[in-house]
């Protein structure tokens, strides 16, 4: 055995050339499904705090008063085919994302065996 050999021991790399098929496939299956996890459970979350956000915004807009408390709207300045084209805008956008939220949050927990 000649000194390099010595040197190169058993170290990581060395350890690394030396695995099984199955050790490699294992480190492989890990690595694939540990980035699915997280991307899956990072959809869910995001797709989460989409949902909280437009429900806060479609709350908001019944807030009529634009500058203070004891301001309101006047009823010349409200354009009530705005307001329902937004509201109703909110709820499809909201529905559609509590559809999305459902199919994420089913997929993850089949997957990866638990809920995010």
């Amino acid at each position: 055995m000649t000194d390099t050999q010595k040197n190169v021991g058993e170290g990581a790399f060395i350890a690394s050339l030396k695995r099984n098929n199955t050790k490699i496939r294992e480190d492989r299956a890990t690595a694939i499904a540990e980035d699915a996890m997280v991307l899956y459970r990072r959809t869910v979350e995001d797709l989460e705090i989409k949902i909280n956000k437009m429900k806060r915004d479609r709350e908001s807009m019944l807030d009529l008063s634009p500058t203070h408390a004891d301001s309101l709207v006047l009823a010349s300045e409200f354009d009530a085919a705005a307001y329902v084209a937004k509201d109703v805008e909110l709820g499809v956008n909201i529905r559609n994302a509590e559809i999305k939220l459902g199919i994420a949050t089913g997929q993850y927990e089949r997957l990866f065996g638990g809920v995010s």
